[in-house]
């Protein structure tokens, strides 16, 4: 089954998204070899250009690492896999803040909320 994307950001970005949410998760585990660009492209219905842009993405972040003609692995660099945990978590709580903000909700309420939610 194909993959859904959104329009408001490229698709290679939401294809790196997508792979590093598999390593933090442990889908993908450190020094595990990911799918291949044409499997990859395959399976999200994209074109393997695509794919190999959110590829270039995440190895110039440091997440995957090539070994050639062996293919693309997770890395194994803990500290690596960690600052892009947090990256990713401070940007979703950006997202948030910027929501919630829209909606008018005071810092009080949201926190409220998120203890509630967290319960």
């Amino acid at each position: 089954m194909a993959w859904s994307f959104t329009s408001d950001r490229p698709v290679y970005l939401q294809i790196a998204d997508r792979i590093i949410k598999s390593v933090l998760s442990g889908e993908y585990q450190s020094g595990e070899q990911i799918p291949a660009v044409r499997q990859l492209a395959l399976e999200a219905a994209v074109n393997p250009n695509t794919v190999q842009h959110a590829f270039a993405e995440l190895e110039h972040e440091g997440i995957i690492i090539s070994k050639g003609t062996m293919g693309r692995y997770v890395t194994e660099d803990a500290q690596v896999v960690e600052v892009c945990r947090k990256k990713m978590a401070h940007q979703i709580v950006k997202n948030f803040a910027e929501s919630m903000s829209q909606l008018s909700i005071s810092k009080e309420e949201t926190i409220a909320m998120i203890e509630e939610a967290m319960k």
